[in-house]
């Protein structure tokens, strides 16, 4: 693949194409980020942003981490000695996962969204937004039902996160898609450059095929789990045999393969026994959803493939994980 290719792969927004294709004619020394709440174990949600930046690295860009401590603490999720703790066993999973540890920077959000040009800065974005801007933006990523005065403020700094950590392509989940839009509209407002950005896909819940696959409501997967856990999770997957004509549900098991295992394997073997005509490789998604909808690939046997896959992708950060532990 070229280097917009693998920008590109299996994003579902650039915002713009033409302003992605320029970074992608010299993406050398280019910096892209993603942030992350420092919540928690690291989960799909995680990882698929995480194969979207080792796509970034093989194309040439310079890739950060934002452990965003401070957001973190306006959104509720614990005191700052819980947060930074939590951030410190996220770096490691987050090599462990795959990322380049030489070409991945990771910084804490407390590292200079303290400072005074910092604060300075947002008070002059927050002249330039209103209230109900602020909570729409903030409304998908927000905890609780109701939006504090601190959660109106966490999509301001996240837009000045990409000028303050010098961003050519900031990247994130379509549920921060009204933060971009946000950072596009307003930081030209007090002097700095509209960021480019790039938004991937969100993962249906994992049994049901609605909404969004989370941490916090329904059935995901983590590092935490246990390839046990894993095999049951996936084989409890809602997985219909074909798609769903109305477009209302989506098959998170092909969404899997399509965004977490085939960007990492060049190639899935689907065992099967010889009774029911041996093994299925597969070098691309496409031909896999195929062969699902036609009837020559068994839900059950995607499944048992899949569990597989993604427990081999997950084993180094659930070993992480068990470091840590014995070392507590």
């Amino acid at each position: 693949m070229d280097a917009y290719e693998l920008i590109a792969r299996n994003a579902a927004e650039l915002v713009t194409e033409e302003e992605v294709r320029e970074l992608a004619e010299s993406p050398e020394g280019k910096r892209a980020y993603v942030g992350y709440e420092p919540s928690g174990v690291l989960h799909i949600g995680h990882m698929l942003g995480a194969n979207k930046l080792i796509d970034l690295q093989e194309a040439g860009f310079e890739v950060v981490i934002l452990l965003a401590d401070v957001h973190a603490y306006l959104n509720d999720k614990g005191t700052f000695e819980e947060i930074r703790e939590t951030a410190e066993r996220m770096k490691e999973q987050f090599i462990a996962y795959g990322l380049d540890e030489a070409n991945t920077e990771f910084r804490m959000g407390s590292e200079f969204q303290l400072d005074d040009d910092y604060v300075l800065d947002l008070h002059a974005l927050e002249l330039e937004t209103t209230l109900n801007r602020a909570s729409r933006a903030m409304a998908e990523i927000q905890s609780g039902e109701s939006t504090k005065v601190s959660q109106a403020v966490y999509p301001l700094m996240q837009a000045l996160d990409i000028e303050y950590l010098d961003i050519d392509l900031a990247i994130g989940g379509m549920e921060q898609r009204k933060v971009h839009m946000l950072a596009r509209d307003t930081l030209p407002s007090i002097g700095y450059d509209a960021p480019t950005c790039l938004h991937t896909p969100l993962i249906a819940e994992l049994s049901s095929g609605e909404g969004k696959m989370s941490s916090s409501e329904g059935v995901t997967i983590s590092m935490q789990d246990s390839t046990g856990d894993v095999e049951e999770k996936v084989n409890g997957a809602f997985c219909p045999p074909t798609r769903d004509p109305e477009g209302d549900l989506e098959n998170p098991v092909l969404q899997v393969f399509e965004y977490h295992v085939f960007p990492r394997f060049d190639r899935v073997v689907v065992e099967r026994p010889e009774q029911y005509g041996g093994d299925l490789e597969y070098d691309d998604y496409e031909t896999l959803a195929e062969d699902l909808e036609s009837g020559e690939l068994h839900p059950a046997d995607a499944k048992s493939a899949l569990a597989e896959y993604l427990d081999r992708l997950i084993e180094p950060g659930r070993e992480k994980l068990a470091e840590f532990d014995g070392e507590s």
